[in-house]
């Protein structure tokens, strides 16, 4: 058993101190490393930078340490002098679900910020023990590890120590039981006023995923480990947990009679993290069996592995009872809309961005928009459709949900990873019909999917127009707005006057010269001050606008020759309340005379 020990004696610095007792070093030479990424967010973070210092001793006497790499350290010990202990400190502070964080307040950590591996003794049982400082010693600790009778927690290996995040503070716990199963929701940061609301909530999707998936559920407890800040959102999902960050606006008030949008978006992470537990988590795609953390794990999957549990996210809710339907269809008009609007899609391919994903997806810059495509919001929106062909081809009998079923038989219960195709085949199996050209153009083109189609079939009406405005993400209006002219960019108010945030390829302003980073000072020797002084309601098309900005302050003139702006804002609605996806087919079975 390797033995960790992990204490933060002075939470201010931002430190926290780790030693790891080794017995029976090997005499031939012992390697350490830290993971470079972590699982569910396919960026190189780059963890050991975080490592202020390293030193080993053996014996009461101290062991030279040799750095190999960025993430790798070895020692030399001695046969038959004993242990080795290793200590080290590492700098925590950084508020997000992926890394480590302390202060005076909190303490938080995903092991693969803190916790060294022995090479070649991954498989060992691993024991963690938590000390805290006097100063901190009225705090809690939640995680996923198992704790020991004598105290302290425990990880049968290496890969479920990192697998298991930390929150240590004085935070609300709330617990309950899903299909018999212990669940704990943990708030740091903040108290939400309607307990009993959120757990209700949370509980509906925790016991509806169960039962979709098929009970027993595949963990003994599960952890929802929550960070309440000012404005903060995201989710990172793990084996028996997941670690979310939120704003206080996002929870439920006990004067609110209807769930808010926000918090409705809330519930459809949570539904989104913990769908992952089945969907990545265990089901993983053949190039993640086992998950190599010392570089990049190279995937064309990613589509199927976020897009599907971002559609599955919101529709649970819709099943769960949660959203209305017509809250489920303004969801995925937005959504529909987003993948609209984004020049990207029409440039890269679902399975060119999921390969991408660790040069691209997470280090987006103001040109993203226009090269890059979200196979978190297009992969699932070919979910959509690939449930829609299922439904159709099978006269109603098969859907979607079937895939998922089949896809927890065959490789989440066996330890097998997905290998590329496989989806597209069970799909097929499903829908009794060939959609291999559906998936050649879904996954591999970059064209418009046949959405339009498809929920026509249904039933589900949809309307095409221009936005509003930037706060417009779509949905359905009763009454469209007039035609108008624009520069068609995205921008944000600053001092000077509006910053450019976004310029679409083939806009106005692209055409005109202008750039992200300039900010618009005056239009037609007029200052602007608001986003609706660049609405030309009256202006035609092809007319010029004169248009001076700063660009690295230096004051440029420029033309802009107006457009009509696009209509890419999708709204959709239905008057048969949506029973074929708001219902699994042996939901609506039972309702069935």
């Amino acid at each position: 058993m390797l033995q960790y020990t992990l204490s933060f004696p002075e939470p201010h610095t931002h430190l926290f101190h780790v030693e790891l007792e080794l017995g029976d070093p090997d005499p031939a030479g012992v390697m350490l490393s830290l993971p470079v990424w972590i699982p569910g967010s396919y960026l190189v973070r780059e963890f050991a930078r975080h490592i202020v210092r390293l030193e080993a001793e053996q014996g009461g006497s101290a062991l030279p340490v040799r750095k190999v790499d960025k993430h790798r350290w070895q020692l030399m010990p001695e046969a038959d002098a004993g242990s080795v202990r290793i200590r080290y400190q590492v700098y925590a502070y950084d508020l997000s679900v992926r890394g480590a964080y302390l202060d005076q307040f909190r303490a938080f950590f995903n092991g693969t910020s803190v916790f060294l591996a022995v090479l070649g003794r991954e498989q060992e049982s691993c024991r963690v023990d938590i000390r805290l400082p006097v100063q901190c010693a009225h705090w809690q600790i939640a995680t996923g590890l198992r704790p020991l009778a004598a105290g302290g927690y425990e990880a049968y290996d290496y890969d479920e120590l990192i697998d298991c995040p930390v929150e240590i503070a004085q935070f609300q716990r709330l617990s309950f039981k899903a299909c018999d199963v212990p669940h704990e929701f943990i708030l740091s940061g903040a108290v939400c006023e309607d307990a009993e609301r959120l757990v209700a909530d949370v509980k509906a999707i925790c016991e509806y995923q169960i039962r979709f998936w098929g009970a027993p559920a595949p963990f003994s407890s599960y952890h929802f480990l929550t960070m309440v800040t000012a404005d903060g959102y995201g989710g990172l999902e793990h084996r028996n947990s997941t670690a979310l960050l939120c704003s206080r606006q996002d929870l439920p008030q006990p004067h609110e009679t209807a769930r808010k949008q926000s918090y409705r978006q809330l519930l459809g992470l949570i539904s989104h993290e913990y769908f992952h537990t089945w969907l990545v988590k265990r089901i993983k795609p053949m190039e993640f069996v086992p998950y190599d953390l010392a570089q990049e794990n190279y995937t064309r999957q990613l589509w199927l592995f976020e897009g599907v549990t971002s559609y599955y996210d919101d529709l649970l809710l819709l099943r769960s009872g949660l959203i209305t339907a017509d809250e489920y269809l303004e969801t995925l008009s937005q959504t529909i809309t987003a993948v609209w609007r984004n020049p990207g899609s029409a440039v890269q391919t679902l399975e060119e961005a999921s390969l991408d994903a660790w040069i691209k997806y997470y280090r987006q810059d103001e040109n993203s928009p226009n090269s890059l495509v979200s196979y978190y919001t297009k992969g699932a929106l070919v979910a959509l459709c690939t449930d829609l062909l299922i439904r159709k081809h099978s006269g109603g009998t098969r859907s979607l949900d079937d895939v998922m079923r089949a896809l927890w038989l065959h490789y989440g219960q066996t330890g097998l990873g997905v290998p590329p195709g496989a989806f597209e085949q069970l799909a097929t199996q499903q829908a009794g019909e060939d959609l291999s050209a559906f998936f050649e153009l879904a996954l591999r083109s970059s064209h418009e999917l046949p959405l339009r189609e498809l929920l026509a079939e249904q039933g589900i009406e949809w309307q095409q127009r221009q936005a509003l405005n930037q706060a417009d993400k779509g949905g359905w209006l009763e009454r469209l707005p007039e035609p108008r002219a624009g520069l068609g960019i995205k921008v944000e108010a600053v001092p000077e006057g509006l910053k450019v945030v976004q310029v679409p390829s083939g806009s106005a302003a692209e055409r005109a010269g202008l750039a992200a980073g300039d900010v618009i000072m005056a239009v037609e020797n007029h200052k602007v001050g608001g986003e609706s002084q660049l609405q030309f309601p009256s202006a035609r098309q092809g007319e010029g606008m004169l248009v001076h900005a700063f660009r690295r302050n230096q004051l440029h003139c420029l033309v802009v020759v107006l457009q009509c702006q696009p209509e890419l804002t999708i709204g959709l609605r239905s008057a048969s309340g949506l029973v074929f996806l708001g219902m699994g087919l042996s939901d609506q079975m039972k309702n069935q005379p």
